[in-house]
């Protein structure tokens, strides 16, 4: 790479890694990121609401910080110098609630203090939130989401239904503002099939 940049590498012995390595992309010092998700549309909403109670999403603790993590077969290591504006974790959250708000089907979100009128509960388990150099470190990387979502219905605690969404979207280059560019795709679209498919089980539960 040009313009060589300092890299803070971090053992990640929680994910059993042997080591970790520098491969990162080249970026300004001390900048800091956040990803979105793009409107899901302006339909009007369906007649029928289903209240939809959804607890914080679990992450790999490596990914969960406001760290970017990086992998490289058994290697991993951070983007130095370059931080999600707020934990991982809670940026997707914040996605996701943003992709619902957008919802024109017939799940919707309630708070916990809403409880009561939850028909079904969305739980997400994020499997792979991370930045894979898959063609080495100086070509540009593949940004990978992969989500476990799991409704179950309040009245039994009974599985409605269970899927996994994933998605890799190749950064621009690699430069850390394309590798943001490639979450905000991977995000939008795994929140865009996640709310697609809650909808679909939301409907057939009347």
């Amino acid at each position: 790479m040009t313009a060589p940049v300092r890299t803070l590498i971090v053992l990640l012995a929680a994910l059993g890694l042997s080591g970790c390595i520098s491969l990162l992309p080249k970026s300004d010092p001390a900048q800091l990121y956040r990803f979105d998700v793009d409107p899901i549309g302006e339909a009007p909403p369906a007649q029928t609401q289903v209240g939809l109670l959804k607890p914080p999403a679990r992450f790999p603790q490596a990914s969960a910080g406001d760290r970017i993590l990086t992998v490289s077969g058994g290697q991993a290591a951070y983007i130095a110098a370059a931080r999600w504006v707020a934990p991982a974790s809670v940026l997707f959250d914040e996605a996701v609630a943003r992709g619902f708000d957008g919802n024109p089907g017939a799940a919707r979100l309630v708070t916990r203090g809403e409880f009561a009128r939850a028909d079904l509960a969305l739980r997400l388990d994020v499997r792979a939130f991370e930045t894979v150099y898959d063609n080495g470190p100086d070509a540009a990387p593949q940004v990978v989401v992969q989500v476990r979502a799991v409704l179950t219905r309040q009245a039994d605690r009974s599985v409605a239904g269970e899927r996994m969404f994933s998605q890799a979207v190749r950064a621009g280059d690699n430069r850390v503002g394309a590798i943001v560019a490639a979450y905000d795709q991977a995000v939008t679209a795994v929140v865009r099939d996640l709310v697609g498919w809650t909808n679909e089980v939301a409907g057939s539960q009347g």
